[in-house]
């Protein structure tokens, strides 16, 4: 008989149209992928190369289980550096991606039943993590007219005794809208610790990010490299704690998983002190892909309340085509070749909507925006 804990983690429903769009691309259908949160971005061949010079010296075994001394001082001085905050190497595990840093966060803050606040909608593997500690996602709805922000009005009516943290994620995944700097110093002063997941920071468009560290002590954050320098294979992430937490959180780490992969590890030092001209056209192509994929997606009737300025996601209200977002990503997937996310994989307070990747080439989101024009004027007309 299947546990209880893993029967009742919901499909990500993003993967399943990346299957399905699989199969279709198999028998010879082409689709223009638009679902998934990955950069289309070789890594830079910075990284690369010291990856290489890695497997040359011979740097193929475990490593500490912190992570190497030499990328945790790296990653140090890239929060001194970029936040003005000063974060002891000693205060960073690095992990296999953000995935494993969240299991081993919440393994060691939730007792059973234990609450964490995050919005809704959220990232959708979010609540798994929480309820697979044994935890409880209290989930607060937010409003696309304000851009999905989570406001400390609404959290401080929502704290209880069993309240353990505050989760927040900006830039967003879904949204790609950014968290301004005073919600961020007041969801700090309610109490509980703000677990803060800043995987999409650096690739902001208009304004400024700000990491949670400026505002308070109490707080773990979740970072890593596979968005802003397109690593998503070398998995590689780290997470930043509270002194107390360290320890137990390295010996979760030694159990399930020993160490980070060694050669990313010594790749990832590189992205953060010699990636940076990389980054900066990355970024300057995504500004360009999102320009003109809130323009096209104005124009066909989609509504963005709030323009994103971060990440490379754009969540739009599709309820003029269809409240029921799941059928409809897949009844574009089928029809127009199209692979969206449907909102309600991030929450029902996303159902109604659809996200849009713009990691993609700019000749290939034009293509998929001509497809879903055709397929919008066959319903609205």
């Amino acid at each position: 008989m299947i546990s209880q804990r893993c029967s009742s983690l919901k499909p990500f429903y993003v993967m399943e149209i990346l299957e399905r769009a699989k199969e279709l691309e198999k028998n010879g259908k082409e689709i223009v992928h638009l679902e998934i949160g990955e950069p289309d971005f070789d890594t830079p061949e910075c990284v690369k190369q010291a990856a290489r010079d890695a497997l040359d010296r011979g740097k193929t075994h475990y490593t500490h289980s912190m992570g190497i001394p030499e990328l945790r001082q790296a990653i140090s001085r890239h929060y001194t550096n970029t936040y003005q905050v000063d974060i002891h190497p000693d205060q960073i595990l690095v992990t296999a991606g953000t995935s494993p840093a969240m299991f081993m966060l919440f393994s060691t803050l939730l007792h059973p039943k234990d609450e964490v606040i995050i919005s809704d909608p959220h990232y959708a593997c979010y609540p798994g993590f929480i309820s697979f500690a044994g935890g409880t996602p209290v989930k607060i709805r937010v409003n696309e007219e304000n851009g999905f922000q989570l406001t400390p009005e609404k959290v401080r009516e929502r704290l209880t005794p069993r309240t353990r943290g505050i989760f927040i994620n900006s830039p967003s995944n879904p949204t790609g809208n950014v968290t301004p700097p005073d919600i961020i110093r007041e969801l700090a002063s309610l109490g509980p610790c703000v677990i803060s997941d800043e995987i999409y920071h650096g690739l902001v468009y208009k304004g400024k990010e700000h990491s949670v560290l400026e505002f308070t002590d109490n707080a773990f954050v979740l970072n890593g490299f596979s968005k802003l320098y397109a690593m998503t294979g070398w998995r590689l992430g780290y997470i930043i704690s509270p002194r107390p937490f360290v320890r137990t959180m390295q010996i979760v780490h030694q159990n399930f998983f020993i160490s980070a992969n060694s050669i990313a590890q010594w790749a990832g030092i590189a992205a953060l002190e010699k990636a940076s001209d990389d980054v900066l056209k990355m970024k300057q192509t995504y500004n360009k892909r999102r320009e003109y994929m809130l323009e096209r997606l104005g124009r066909m009737g989609f509504k963005v309340s709030v323009e994103p300025t971060g990440a490379f996601y754009i969540l739009a209200n599709a309820r003029f085509l269809s409240d029921n977002s799941y059928e409809l990503a897949f009844d574009i997937l089928e029809k127009a070749g199209v692979g969206v996310a449907p909102g309600i994989d991030f929450g029902e307070g996303a159902e109604g909507y659809l996200r849009f990747s713009y990691a993609n080439s700019l000749e290939n989101i034009k293509t998929g925006m001509d497809r879903l024009e055709e397929y919008v004027s066959n319903i609205v007309s």
